[in-house]
C-alpha cells in the first residue's frame, strides 16, 4: 500500500485549482499538471479538462462527492458526520485518481481545511452559543423572553418572525458564520416553539441577510478579487435579494402555523418584510453597504413594533407564548438586552474607519498568516505562481469569535457587579463552567463542520469545484440563468457566501465578458445564489440541529428546507436572466 501511495504521489499530474479564485478556469488555460523533478513533492497546476480532455467529464466527476453526501445522509440514513466523512473520502479519491492530485497534497489540503474549520468557523459558533448561554444561566434570558412576549403581544408566531427574521439579522450582520442560526434557534426553542420547527424557521429566515453578513464581507471579497467597486456589486445585490426578503416573513408564518398563521397575521408580515426590503435596497445602494443588514434588521423590527401598537392580532390558544406576562421595570429590561447592545457596540467599534483612525487596520496587526507547510508552492496557478489558497490566515483580534468572547467577558463582569446577584447569579467561575459545557455540547457539531471544511478544501484545491463552475460558464448567453447556481453550489459546499464569491467571482466576471453579459450582474447573482445555498449547507444544518438540542436531525432538516432553497434558487435564476435582457434590465443601477 505504501508503495502504491508513493507511486500515485510521484505520477500525480493534473489539474487542480489551488486558488479560491478560479482564474485558471476563467481564462480557459489548459495548464496540465506535471510532476516537477527534483522536488520532494510533485507540483500541481489546474486543469479543468483532466478527464480525457473533457470539461464536461471533469465537471461531472467533480460533482460526485456532493450526491455521495446527500445519499449517505438521506437514503442510507447515516449521521451528518459519517456522510461528510464519506464525501471527504470520495473527494480525495476523485482528486487523486481522477484529477491527478498527488496523495500528499490531497491530505495536506484536508489538513488545512481541518484547521480552518476549527479556527475561525467553530470558534465563532462556540463563542456565539456561550454568549447566549450566559444570559440563560444568569436568569436574564427570562426577562428577555418577557420583553419579546410584550413586543409580540403574546403571539408566538409574531415573536418567531421578529426574532428569526429581524433580531437574527443583527448577529448575521456582525458575525455571520452560523452565529445567528445558533443564537436565534435556541431563543425560539426557549420561547416554546418546537425544537425542529425552531431550527427550520431560523434556517429559512437566515436567507434574508446573508449576502451582507459579517459587515458585507462577501461583497467586499468579490470586489477585491474582480476589481469592480464593491459598492457597484452591493447595488446589484440590493436589486435582487430584497425581492425575496419581502416574502420571507410570510413564509415564516406559514412554517410556524400553516395557512391559519398566514391568514391571521399577513398584515404585520407584509409591513415587516416591506420595510426590511426597502431598507436593504436603500442602504446597499445609497448609504454604507457594510451596514445594510444592521439598518434593514432594525428598520424591520421597529416597523413591526409600531404596527403592533395599533393593530391587535388574533391569537389562538395554542399559539400563545409560553411566557408568563409581567411588567418589568426599566432596570431589568436594560440588563436583559444589555448583552446584545454590548455585542453590537463592540462589533461596531471594531469596524470604525473614520478619517485617519482605522480600527480594522489596528486589529489586523494580530493577524496570523502562514504558508501551509508542504502545500504552499506545490499547488500552482497556470502561470506557475504559488496558489494563495495554500496560505492560512486567522484574524486573532478582528475575528467575530474573539469579539463575541470579549462581549461575553464584559457581560460576565457587569452581571457579577450588579446588586441582585441572588436572583440573577453570575461569576467568573460560572462563566467558565458554561463555556466548558458549551464546548462539550458542540463536540459533535465541531467534528461534522470540520469534516465539511476538509471536504471543501479538497474539492477546491484539487480543481473539482472550479471544473464545475467552468463547465456551467460555457453556456454563453444562457449563463445568466445558471449564474446563481454557482453561488448556490459554492455556499452549499463551503457553508460560506464569502467562500462562494472567492471561488467564483472572477469566473463570473470572465464569463460575463465572453457572453456579453454585465459582469457586475453575474457577480451579484453569485452572492445572491449563495444565500439560498446556505439553507442546505451541511455546516449550517449541523449548527441548527445542535442549537435546538437535536443532534443527528440534519436529514430531517434537509428534507424540510431543501424545497425552499430550490424554489428560491429558481426564482433568482429567472430574475437574473430577465435582468440580463431588456425585460428587467431597467432594474439595474
Amino acid at each position: 500500500m505504501a508503495s502504491l501511495l508513493t507511486a500515485l504521489a510521484a505520477t500525480g499530474t493534473g489539474p487542480a485549482s489551488g486558488a479560491p479564485v478560479p482564474e485558471s478556469a476563467a481564462s480557459g488555460l489548459p495548464a496540465p499538471g506535471t510532476a516537477t523533478s527534483g522536488l520532494p513533492l510533485a507540483s500541481y497546476t489546474p486543469d479543468v479538462r483532466a478527464v480525457g480532455g473533457s470539461l464536461a467529464g471533469t465537471a461531472l466527476l467533480g460533482l460526485v462527492p456532493l450526491p455521495v453526501f446527500f445519499v449517505l445522509l438521506m437514503v442510507v440514513r447515516r449521521s451528518a458526520f459519517q456522510a461528510a466523512l464519506g464525501a471527504l473520502v470520495t473527494a480525495l479519491l476523485v482528486g487523486i485518481l481522477g484529477m491527478g492530485m498527488p496523495v500528499r497534497l490531497g491530505l495536506l489540503s484536508a489538513s488545512q481545511g481541518l484547521l480552518n474549520g476549527l479556527f475561525p468557523i467553530m470558534l465563532i459558533v462556540v463563542a456565539a452559543l456561550w454568549f447566549y448561554e450566559l444570559t440563560v444561566v444568569s436568569g436574564r434570558f427570562e426577562d428577555l423572553r418577557r420583553c419579546f412576549n410584550a413586543v409580540g403581544r403574546g403571539d408566538l408566531r409574531i415573536q418567531a418572525m421578529l426574532i428569526a427574521f429581524c433580531f437574527g439579522g443583527l448577529p448575521e450582520a456582525l458575525a455571520g458564520s452560523g452565529a445567528p442560526v445558533a443564537i436565534t434557534a435556541a431563543m425560539l426553542m426557549a420561547l416554546g416553539l418546537p425544537k425542529l420547527k425552531s431550527a427550520i424557521t431560523v434556517l429559512v429566515a437566515n436567507t434574508a441577510p446573508v449576502a451582507f453578513g459579517a459587515m458585507a464581507i462577501p461583497v467586499t471579497t468579490a470586489g477585491n478579487l474582480t476589481g469592480i467597486p464593491p459598492e457597484d456589486i452591493a447595488a446589484v445585490i440590493g436589486r435582487q435579494r430584497p425581492l425575496l426578503a419581502l416574502f420571507v416573513p410570510l413564509l415564516l408564518l406559514t412554517l410556524v402555523d400553516g395557512r391559519r398563521g398566514l391568514r391571521q397575521l399577513w398584515p404585520v408580515a407584509v409591513v415587516v418584510g416591506l420595510v426590511f426590503a426597502v431598507a436593504q435596497y436603500w442602504c446597499s445602494a445609497h448609504f454604507a453597504y457594510e451596514l445594510t443588514d444592521v439598518v434593514a434588521s432594525l428598520a424591520g423590527f421597529a416597523a413591526g413594533v409600531l404596527m403592533l401598537r395599533r393593530w391587535q392580532p388574533r391569537t389562538p390558544d395554542d399559539q400563545r407564548s409560553q411566557v408568563e406576562a409581567e411588567r418589568l421595570p426599566a432596570r431589568r429590561v436594560t440588563l436583559a438586552v444589555l448583552p446584545y447592545v454590548l455585542a453590537i457596540a463592540i462589533f461596531a467599534v471594531a469596524k470604525i474607519h473614520v478619517g485617519g483612525f482605522d480600527m480594522p487596520d489596528i486589529l489586523s496587526v494580530a493577524t496570523l498568516k502562514w504558508e501551509w507547510p508542504g502545500l504552499y508552492g506545490e499547488i500552482l496557478t497556470p502561470d506557475g505562481k504559488p496558489s494563495t489558497s495554500a496560505v492560512y490566515s486567522l484574524e486573532v483580534l478582528a475575528n467575530p469569535g474573539t469579539l463575541l468572547i470579549i462581549s461575553g467577558i464584559l457581560v460576565t463582569l457587569v452581571y457579577s457587579l450588579v446588586k441582585d446577584k441572588d436572583q440573577y447569579p453570575m461569576s467568573a467561575a460560572l462563566s467558565v463552567r458554561t463555556a466548558g459545557r458549551t464546548l462539550v455540547t458542540l463536540r459533535g457539531a465541531i467534528a461534522t463542520v470540520v469534516t465539511v471544511l476538509m471536504l471543501s478544501y479538497v474539492m477546491n484545491q484539487s480543481g473539482q469545484t472550479v471544473a464545475i463552475g467552468t463547465w456551467l460558464a460555457a453556456a454563453g448567453g444562457a449563463f445568466a440563468f445558471l449564474s446563481p447556481i454557482l453561488g448556490w453550489l459554492g455556499t452549499a459546499v463551503t457553508g460560506s457566501d464569502t467562500s462562494a464569491n472567492a471561488l467564483f467571482a472572477t469566473l463570473q466576471q470572465t464569463a460575463g465578458h465572453q457572453a456579453g453579459i454585465d459582469p457586475t450582474l453575474l457577480i451579484g447573482a453569485n452572492s445572491s445564489g449563495g444565500v439560498v445555498g446556505k439553507l442546505v449547507s451541511p455546516q449550517n444544518l449541523t449548527i441548527a440541529a445542535t442549537a435546538v438540542e437535536e443532534p443527528g436531525s440534519e436529514r430531517v432538516l434537509l428534507r424540510k428546507v431543501a424545497k425552499y432553497s430550490l424554489a428560491m434558487l429558481l426564482v433568482l435564476c429567472v430574475l437574473v436572466y430577465l435582468q440580463s435582457t431588456a425585460v428587467l434590465s431597467w432594474m439595474l443601477p
